[in-house]
């Protein structure tokens, strides 16, 4: 079963937490010095935020899926579709390791599939790779950005 995944940054994470523990009705499942995640039933979403100095906003949007198999399927439909993907195998982000795909939408909005397999230590920088297809907007990688899950 597939979860729908955001990413926001924000500029104060301890009052960020109580706005959405407060909304959500939960505190967080994974709570970090620069990160926090909810990872929801109702919705099904994992929703995380992070204060690491990009500016507040949405950074990105995705969708997790439950094994490498969906991955896969759901990598090779965006391939299909005529997109660019950028795949990273055994990436450590966001407390996590995960197998990615990440794709930009025709707006410049980039949005990652991924498979998580495992809990990490620290958060991880992942360099995003920049995608060609990808439009400057709010979302899109910037060249040369350090960017994560």
């Amino acid at each position: 079963m597939k979860r729908l995944h955001l990413h926001v940054s924000v500029a104060d994470l301890d009052r960020s937490i109580g706005f959405y523990s407060t909304l959500f009705g939960t505190p967080p499942t994974v709570r970090q010095p620069d990160y926090a995640k909810w990872m929801l039933d109702d919705p099904r979403v994992n929703f995380a935020i992070s204060a690491r100095g990009v500016a507040p906003g949405l950074d990105h949007v995705g969708v997790q899926v439950d094994s490498a198999a969906e991955l896969s399927e759901l990598a090779a439909r965006l391939k299909n579709a005529g997109e660019t993907t950028i795949d990273q195998t055994g990436a450590t982000c966001c407390y996590a390791q995960s197998d990615k795909s990440w794709v930009s939408d025709p707006s410049g909005l980039r949005w990652e599939t991924f498979h998580t397999f495992g809990d990490a230590t620290r958060y991880g920088e992942d360099d995003v790779p920049a995608i060609e297809s990808a439009k400057q907007s709010c979302c899109a990688p910037k060249p040369g950005a350090k960017a994560c899950c």
